[in-house]
């Protein structure tokens, strides 16, 4: 497990979507669920809906993560001297991953994580529940697979390497 292996250090991971509204959100709360300390999860856009989607603050409330601090941001602010330095960049938004991204302090590794965009989906108040629910599962899942990553033993190129391979294998 990461927390044991590496002692004090602190992974900061910034996860970016379009509108930072559903996905991204709730990959920020998870992060900071499960990351034991060993990992800060922000969230981003590259044009923020300026407004977190009910469905995701739902699912985020289910796990007792505070609502309160939750907001659609822009990813400018990451892009500020007195932001936090980023080791890992996320994407969760097929779109944004296909473009050049900013350049942030650290160095950030990249990986694009692929989910369905529940907030496009149509229909009855049930069934758009249930498409939030599927996808949080699915981020879930995956930063449980993350957060068990060996990173204090992984170089730089090793972990380029490992993302690559894990995203390929999932």
């Amino acid at each position: 497990m990461i927390g044991k292996t590496v002692i004090g250090k602190t992974y900061n991971v910034l996860i970016l979507g379009s509108g930072n509204s559903a996905r991204s959100i709730m990959a920020e709360a998870l992060f900071n669920t499960m990351g034991s300390g060993v990992f800060k999860g922000y969230s981003a856009g590259s044009s923020p809906t300026g407004v977190v989607n009910r469905f995701a603050i739902e699912e985020i409330k289910s796990i007792g993560y505070p609502i309160k601090s939750l907001r659609s941001k822009s990813w400018d602010e990451f892009s500020q001297p007195s932001a936090p330095a980023i080791d890992f960049v996320i994407t969760v938004c097929d779109d944004i991953a296909k473009n050049r991204l900013p350049i942030w302090r650290g160095n950030p590794v990249t990986a694009h994580w692929g989910f369905d965009d529940p907030a496009t989906v149509t229909g009855s108040f049930e069934e758009k529940k249930e498409a939030f629910k599927k996808v949080f599962l699915q981020i879930r899942n995956r930063i449980d697979l993350f957060t068990q990553l060996p990173l204090a033993h992984l170089d730089q190129i090793s972990l380029n390497r490992e993302m690559g391979k894990w995203l390929i294998d999932r």
